[in-house]
């Protein structure tokens, strides 16, 4: 469940408050029994686990920026020719 801030607008007072996302805001301040209102803050986000960062799916001698030249293509060799075999001969009876 998320917590949510709320400031009361007469005495200052800040309050935190775990509510399900289907719950009313609050309204009514404990404290003193004056307004509350909302407060938005930044999220903080936080990236678990590999991909994330610029060095993850990189080995560890490339810093980079690229300063090889392209690799040539393979030099591709001809596959060896099946050797021809006879035919067995058909039995005749």
């Amino acid at each position: 469940m998320p917590t949510y801030q709320y400031v009361c607008n007469d005495c200052g007072q800040p309050l935190e408050v775990v509510q399900k996302f289907s719950d009313d805001a609050l309204t009514i301040c404990p404290a003193c029994e004056g307004q509350l209102r909302k407060v938005f803050s930044a999220v903080g986000i936080v990236f678990k686990g590999s991909g994330f960062y610029r060095t993850d799916n990189r080995s560890s001698s490339s810093t980079g920026t690229s300063t090889t030249t392209p690799a040539k293509p393979a030099e591709s060799t001809p596959a060896p020719a099946a050797a021809a075999t006879p035919a067995p001969a058909a039995a005749s009876s």
